[in-house]
């Protein structure tokens, strides 16, 4: 190819057509270094994230709170008043159903008084579950310790009311005027009857009471556990 500049001829040399243009070239380069760039690549998995410790609370959250123990008593009477008024409605609409009169419980002595100290000792542990259970839901923490604070108020008014109604019986007889049901057993077998019945009623309250204080705090145990 000539092109002409005045007087002066100038050769230019055409671009050969296998010789390939300098940003092609320089793009393929990158290219390719990019393709081997991500070939070697390799995946770290994440690291997982480290253990939250929970900061145990203040140690003046923590023990018996007389406060929740005391409504949880209160909610163990009104519970057990409630559960005994319901257990005697059914019990007298199912006499009259069954036409089942004093008669037929005085000459069955034995199994009568065993049922009705069982199905009483139920709803006793169940009144005393509830109020161990709003114990631990009060007091957020140690529930067993509510629990016990709540069997421990009972049997210490239980102990007292017993105390001045002996004091009272002693003084004014009370309890020779009261209308009691002629059971054919002898003296030795009810009062064995009674003292194994009370100390059942005091073991099984007892646990019921710790059983009902932990379920409360368990509650709050699940919460923070999903905050955490």
């Amino acid at each position: 190819m000539v092109q002409r500049y005045g007087d002066t001829d100038t050769m230019t040399q055409p671009q050969s057509e296998t010789q390939p243009d300098t940003s092609t070239q320089r793009y393929e380069e990158a290219r390719a270094a990019a393709h081997r760039a991500m070939t070697t690549v390799s995946l770290i998995p994440d690291k997982p994230l480290p253990h939250t410790i929970v900061e145990e609370p203040p140690i003046s959250y923590r023990g018996f709170k007389f406060g929740a123990a005391f409504y949880g008593w209160m909610i163990t009477n009104s519970m057990a008043v409630l559960l005994v008024g319901v257990a005697a409605g059914a019990t007298a609409g199912v006499t009259y159903l069954l036409d089942y009169t004093r008669a037929d419980a005085e000459q069955q002595p034995g199994t009568v008084a065993i049922t009705a100290a069982a199905v009483l000792g139920l709803l006793v542990c169940l009144a005393f579950y509830t109020g161990g259970y709003v114990a631990g839901r009060l007091a957020r923490f140690d529930g067993a310790r509510q629990g016990f604070g709540v069997w421990m108020i009972a049997l210490l008014l239980a102990v007292m009311a017993g105390g001045a109604g002996a004091l009272l019986d002693n003084r004014y007889d009370l309890v020779a005027e009261v209308d009691r049901p002629d059971v054919p057993l002898a003296d030795n077998v009810l009062a064995n009857g009674a003292i194994i019945s009370a100390a059942a009623v005091i073991v099984l309250t007892l646990v019921a009471a710790l059983l009902g204080g932990k379920s409360g705090q368990r509650y709050h145990n699940k919460i923070d556990e999903l905050l955490n």
